[in-house]
Formats: C-alpha cells, structure tokens, sequence
C-alpha cells in the first residue's frame, strides 16, 4: 500500500497525474515539486494566443486555486529536484530538502536546446515557459525584424504571430522545409507557400554559423550605407549563414528543438536514452513511473517512442498513475497533435512524416482546405486534416482501424 507519492514536475502530465490518483482512491500524502514557482499552466498557448497578446495570463492557468487545494496535495514550487537514488526511495532537492517516497511520477517535460553560441547577446531567445513567452513579445513590441532559427513547430508558429504584428520575419532551418520532420516533403511545401505568401523570408536548407552582434550604434538593426549592422553592442544584429549571406535581426529565436529534462537523474541508475526509458506501462523502475515530454515509452503497437504532444501528456499521465497504483495497463494511445498557423489548423492524428506515404482523400490544398492519410505500404498509420477538422475525426478511424493502405490508395 503507497502511502507517500512523489509528482517531479507541476506540469500539464505531473498535474494530470496527481488528479488521477486521487480519482483512482489514492488517499495517502501527495506531494507535487515544480521547477518554476508558478501553479501548472498550459503551454501550447505560449507561441501563439500569449505571444500575440490576445489572451492574458491567468487564461493559460490549469486549474483554480480550490480545484488545487481539492487535490490535499504539498506543493514544492520554485526548487528543482537534482538527485533521485531509486533504490532508496529517496529524492534531493535544489534546496536541500531529502523526500522519501514509496511511489514517484517522474514528469520533468524537456528544455529547449541552444546554439553553441550566441546566446550571451541582449535580444537571443528560447521559448518553452511563459516567463520565456513574456521576454519575446516584449522584445517582439519593439522590434522590426526577427530571425527565426529552426522552422518547427515552434518556429513556424512564432513566424505567423510576428508576422500578424507586422515584423519583418526570417525563418531559417537545415532542412528543405518548414515542418518536413512532422509532415514530410509535400507539407512541407505547402507550409513554405503559406508562411511566403505572408511575407516570411524562408531560408530553408542552410544553417547558421554566427550570431553577431551590433557595432555599437542605438539603431537597433539598422545597417549603414557600407552595410554593417549598427545594433548596439552586446545586443543581436544579425545571423551569418552557410550560404555566405547575412540576415539583419533585432531578435533572433532559436527553436531547434527540446531535450527531455533528465539531467536530474545521471546516477540514479534509471535507464536514460531519449527520455527516461519505460516499459509498456510508463514503468522505469520499481515504484517509479513517467510521463509526458520525458517519457520514452515502449508503445505495443509502433514501438519506442517519446512525443511532446500536449494531448499524449496528460493522457500518459493517467495511464502511468493508475499503473503506478497496480493496475496494468498498456499506453497505446493513437497520438494527436495540432498546429495553428495564420489562419490555418492542422491536426494530424497517429504518425507521420517523410518515411510514410501520403495520399489526400478529400478537399484540395488549391482551396484551401483538405484531408490526407498516411501509411507505411501495409496499413494507414497516420491522419492529416488542413483546415478540415471534420475530416480528421473521421480519418483518425483509419489510424485506429489499422486500415489496409491499399483500401485507401487506389
């Protein structure tokens, strides 16, 4: 019988999981430690209704403080956890603080990678919290261009926001197109149409060599007639590309992606690759489960996997709490995710990207809304809809059915 649960991250997974402990007749001590000092917040926001300014703060809160309160859980805010010795059941904190546990949810999410340099000059930004978020639009205020370094998720949505509040944007990425890792070549192409046809300097397929800084004029971003950049010093100017050119910058964001936060646990004797490696049902080690962003988990039907999907958060989270609790239940999830784009949402369900085939079944890209499967030869394995969310409900049935791709490719 647990009679003290540990939740390592105040997250969208760590706060799903503690809700579904307590739903599952969880009665014992319950104590939830966050790395930031703010109650669990949403995140998929950030780069678009936050950036943009359309929503305030408090909209992104998960719950009320009495909804929180309901959960008679401890909360650790603002300290990290820095050490875990499964063995011992024992937990170390930032500050000191030693919690013993005989049940622990590991959901630390991931922290956004960096460029090997640049990243000491005013005007450099990552994106993954809301104090991240709040930097950037208040840079964004004030800036007339923005260089965006990596055409991701993140990158492809911050361009559209920047554009909409009328900066000059230039989205920049190794790749031949924007989103080519989610969506493959033909989305990819269309996504380049989409951000061109609303002003985006895409500079895909090069990588950047440098982030400079000003010469020490106060026009930010500016260039004098010999074509230097005059940015102040100390400040981002500009980008030095692969190809030999120069991207003038008042801001630049690095969005190359996200590491799972395990640094925490070097020595803990957990197996660590991409993420905390689990079993089938989020299990890492004896009265230790994962989920979220963190969590590489060995899905029944597709094999290793770790996503940093809002929906697979908090759906992992539930399964790995009710696990945690000595049920037995493997996570087999059909995966969901969403992008929002201009004026453009694209949902995809299951799995996708240039290694699967790709077929649209409904609509038109022409007209600005349409349907597409995925599929691996043998079966549909993934579900796209642009601005068609109809469609994607319906299609999602084809992922989950394991439909035969010949069923659907003829």
């Amino acid at each position: 019988m647990l009679s003290h649960i540990v939740v390592v991250g105040a997250s969208a997974a760590g706060l799903t999981a503690a809700e579904a402990l307590r739903r599952e007749g969880y009665a014992g001590e319950l104590t939830i430690v966050g790395e930031e000092a703010r109650s669990p917040y949403d995140r998929p926001p950030l780069s678009k209704q936050i950036l943009r300014g359309a929503w305030d703060e408090e909209r992104i809160v998960l719950r009320s403080d009495d909804l929180l309160a309901d959960l008679d859980a401890t909360w650790i805010l603002g300290t990290a956890a820095v050490a875990l010795d499964p063995s011992a059941r024992k937990l170390t904190l930032a500050d000191g603080q030693i919690l013993g546990y005989d049940g622990l949810v590991i959901a630390t999410g991931a922290t956004p990678r960096r460029l090997p340099f640049g990243h000491d000059l005013a005007g450099v930004h990552v994106l993954r919290t809301l104090d991240d978020t709040l930097a950037l639009r208040d840079g964004l205020r004030g800036a007339r261009s923005v260089a965006i370094v990596g055409a991701g998720f993140l990158g492809a949505e911050v361009a559209a926001v920047a554009r909409e509040l009328g900066v000059a944007v230039t989205m920049i990425d190794p790749l031949p197109a924007p989103m080519i890792r989610q969506f493959g070549t033909e989305m990819g192409e269309l996504l380049t149409q989409l951000h061109a046809s609303h002003g985006v300097d895409v500079r895909c397929g090069t990588t950047v060599n440098a982030l400079t800084p000003g010469t020490g004029s106060d026009l930010l971003g500016s260039a004098g007639s010999d074509g230097a950049e005059r940015g102040s010093a100390g400040r981002v100017a500009g980008v030095e590309l692969s190809d030999g050119s120069r991207v003038a910058a008042d801001l630049v964001l690095v969005a190359v992606g996200a590491s799972p936060a395990t640094g925490w646990l070097a020595g803990s004797g957990l197996v660590i690759g991409d993420g905390v490696e689990c079993d089938q049902y989020c299990v890492s080690a004896p009265g230790v489960v994962a989920a979220g962003d963190v969590a590489s988990w060995d899905h029944p039907g597709v094999g290793r996997q770790r996503l940093e999907h809002r929906m697979n958060a908090t759906e992992q989270a539930t399964t790995a709490a009710k696990n945690l609790l000595g049920q037995a239940i493997p996570f087999e999830p059909v995966s969901y995710f969403w992008t929002d784009q201009y004026d453009v949402k694209i949902q995809v369900y299951g799995r996708s990207g240039d290694d699967f085939d790709f077929r649209i079944v409904a609509g038109d890209p022409a007209e600005g809304r349409f349907a597409a499967l995925y599929g691996d030869g043998d079966r549909v394995t993934g579900a796209l809809a642009w601005n068609f969310p109809r469609q994607a409900r319906t299609l999602r049935q084809h992922v989950a059915d394991q439909t035969p791709w010949a069923a659907v490719s003829a």
